[in-house]
């Protein structure tokens, strides 16, 4: 019996590492002969770096770079074989990088992010995987720009100060300076979401608020980044400021669709693409994957759907474990999951149940394997 395990983290509890070695530790009291493939899996966001990693062998950097406000961060990546590298941009300009109390969505930049791509630059990649989520930020990406030496001008000529409510003052965007190495390399971004940079949809008005964003900030970043677009239009001879998933992260990917020229892929599948998932479901009888929350907003490119999709075009079934199972998670066994399982026995606090979550995702795996040994599924009968 061959079980490919491909889980997401459950954040704040466990690394997605973490997670597959409980659900393997659970199979293998019942099955200890099976043979068990473990993929920690990512969309994206936090954990992309770890897993890639674990899939590849990869070396794990650590870059010291501005974080959203300026205080300099210690943040890490990913060098992979054959000169790729992969990159989360939360790592350097995240909103867990700034305390509550501290946070403020009109001054914080990406720059530690574009220092993060000059470091790989330094490496000698010529592919970087770019994961946007979690970001402190509504610059537009203009601070990533500033960092690989773009410069943003205002109408005497002087660099803007950082973030994206100084966009409203922009002027010029001189891309003179910008690393003449970026030409070189192919810069595929992993984005879970399909927002514009502008409008009701757009970056400010959905993401804002979360970040801090009054109403009011969120119509001043809305305008800013409007007038930013309308400069980089002027610029570039193009206006990109529809295309989906420009709005992800604060607009980031719009200065990486922009300028860096970056491609767009649904996260879970560049991750899948770089971990071998693919190859590892030829042979696979089960595939077991999950995350910390089920429900029907994980049909918008969350890890165990992209791996569900995946598993079904290889005609392999599919088990997903959940830290809690919520409306509309029904709606998934439509993408390939064959069942869904929750971890709590009973009522728990959601402390108590993050504290646990590794014994009870055994348990629930032990239980899974016996429920396939009674269903006559294992190969031996």
């Amino acid at each position: 019996m061959k079980v490919l395990i491909a889980p997401d983290s459950f954040k704040e509890s466990l690394s997605a590492r973490a997670v597959a070695e409980a659900i393997a530790a659970g199979w293998a009291r019942v099955y200890p002969d099976a043979e068990l493939r473990l993929c920690p899996m990512a969309d994206g966001g936090e954990g992309t770096v770890d897993a890639v990693l674990a899939a590849t062998g990869g070396e794990r950097q650590q870059t010291e770079v501005a974080g959203p406000l300026g205080d300099r961060v210690v943040a890490t990546w990913g060098l992979l074989p054959g000169q790729r590298a992969v990159i989360e941009m939360a790592e350097a300009s995240g909103l867990h990088r700034v305390e509550p109390a501290r946070r403020d969505v009109l001054s914080a930049s990406s720059f530690g992010t574009g220092e993060l791509i000059r470091a790989a630059l330094d490496a000698g990649v010529r592919r970087i995987v770019l994961g946007l989520g979690g970001s402190a930020t509504n610059d537009g990406g203009a601070g990533l720009l500033c960092a690989l030496g773009v410069r943003m001008l205002d109408i005497d000529g002087q660099e803007l100060p950082p973030g994206g409510a100084a966009l409203a003052q922009l002027r010029h965007i001189d891309l003179t300076g910008l690393d003449t190495r970026l030409a070189q390399v192919e810069v595929l971004v992993a984005a879970d979401v399909d927002n514009p940079l502008c409008g009701p949809r757009g970056a400010s008005a959905v993401f804002g608020p979360q970040k801090g964003a009054s109403p009011a900030q969120v119509e001043q970043l809305d305008a800013a980044l409007a007038h930013y677009a309308d400069v980089m239009a002027a610029t570039l001879g193009e206006d990109l400021r529809d295309q989906p998933g420009v709005g992800a992260a604060g607009g980031l990917g719009f200065a990486a669709r922009a300028v860096l020229k970056a491609a767009f892929q649904p996260g879970v599948q560049l991750v899948a693409e770089l971990a071998g998932l693919v190859e590892a479901l030829e042979d696979a009888d089960l595939v077991i994957t999950g995350e910390g929350r089920l429900d029907g907003q994980s049909l918008h490119g969350k890890t165990p759907v992209g791996v569900a999709r995946l598993a079904r075009a290889a005609g392999v079934p599919v088990i997903a474990l959940a830290g809690s199972l919520g409306e509309g998670y029904q709606r998934l066994y439509a993408e390939g999951i064959g069942a869904a399982f929750s971890l709590a026995p009973g009522p728990l606090s959601l402390e108590q149940a993050m504290a646990e979550a590794g014994l009870q995702l055994s348990a629930r795996a032990a239980d899974l394997a016996r429920l396939w040994q009674i269903a006559g599924r294992a190969p031996n009968g």
